[in-house]
């Protein structure tokens, strides 16, 4: 069993055995409480068999209908591209499955509403897979925002992948498990590179904007393609009044970077998010009401902490955190983006 403190760990599948499955979903699930993987689930025979022999599991299989029928399996994680999301997560939820979801939940905000109405119907949770929301160091900025930092009124916030990520991913990646065949197969879907780096990378950093600064009004942005270089410059309009920027850099030359500043009535918050596997919590340093802090926070494996807190809200019929909602919000604002670039002009949401 994998994790075991929970009197009746929540019984898991992992659809999607990929990079992102290996790297983050499995070493987690192997440590986080209250859960136990049971099965996995790869196009690919030889992948979907190298993860199970690594991790002892005795079920591993090419088809999702063969975890629809199980009913010892409670619960999902789908790790599959993003283009499957969508249709993963509905079949998940019609077989009667909780579903935690990678982001972004779904290709268009058509089917992240269809998957709004679906939860509704089904009663079944649905989390998606931002787990920034799980970093004790945005956790503990949200409540500082909240509680010290008065009316925020200004804020920027960055997402930068640098071209030298993939030697820092040499270093920190296990061996992963790959196809050749279907990675090649899998890169042709990736061909309007713009939209796909904005949805996969955006809704990230727009949750996270959400997370701390609640709902935006509007957007107005502008986009650059250089080669194989993009960057998105958006100025943002809050709900609150606030006003701020998000830039998203993908390919440029420097390290990856990630992270957000807010300005408000009484104070100042920096949060500066790590990149996600060195399992550290964001570096934080606040200032209100003339007192510096900069708390020291250990528990810093968010994709543990998303899947303890997903079984926790299957067992306490809690609410999932991010839940299908958050999921559609972020869609709307990455498709807010696109328009905002295409028209040039401001898009109110």
């Amino acid at each position: 069993m994998i994790g075991g403190l929970m009197s009746e760990p929540v019984r898991m599948a992992l659809i999607g055995c990929g990079r992102i499955a290996q790297v983050a979903h499995l070493p987690a699930l192997e440590k986080a409480d209250g859960v136990e993987l049971v099965s996995v689930c790869d196009p690919s025979a030889e992948v979907a068999r190298g993860v199970a022999r690594r991790y002892n599991l005795a079920m591993a299989g090419t088809d999702p209908a063969d975890i629809w029928g199980d009913d010892s399996v409670e619960a999902v994680i789908v790790a599959a591209p993003d283009r499957f999301h969508y249709a993963l997560a509905t079949d998940a939820l019609k077989a009667g499955k909780h579903v935690l979801v990678e982001k972004p939940l779904a290709s268009t905000v058509r089917e992240a509403e269809a998957l709004v109405e679906l939860v509704a119907r089904t009663g079944l949770k649905l989390q998606v897979g931002a787990m920034k929301r799980h970093d004790q160091g945005l956790q503990f900025a949200r409540r500082f925002l909240a509680e010290r930092l008065g009316e925020a009124r200004t804020f920027n916030a960055w997402y930068r992948i640098g071209d030298l990520r993939p030697g820092i991913e040499a270093t920190l990646f296990p061996h992963v498990y790959a196809d050749a065949a279907a990675l090649q197969h899998e890169a042709g879907f990736k061909a309007d590179r713009g939209r796909y780096l904005l949805a996969t990378h955006g809704a990230h950093i727009f949750d996270t904007v959400r997370f701390l600064l609640g709902e935006v009004a509007s957007v107005v942005a502008r986009h650059r393609a250089d080669g194989r270089d993009q960057a998105w410059q958006i100025l943002m309009t809050t709900a609150t009044g606030a006003i701020g920027t998000v830039s998203i850099t993908v390919d440029v030359p420097g390290l990856p970077a990630e992270g957000v500043e807010v300005f408000g009535a009484n104070g100042w918050l920096r949060a500066d998010i790590p990149f996600p596997f060195h399992r550290q919590a964001s570096a934080v340093h606040a200032y209100a009401d003339g007192e510096v802090i900069t708390p020291v926070l250990t528990d810093g494996d968010a994709y543990e902490r998303q899947i303890e807190a997903f079984a926790r809200s299957i067992r306490a019929d809690g609410l999932p955190v991010p839940d299908v909602r958050d999921g559609l919000a972020a869609l709307r604002l990455i498709e807010s983006t696109v328009k905002a670039v295409e028209t040039g002009g401001e898009v109110r949401l």
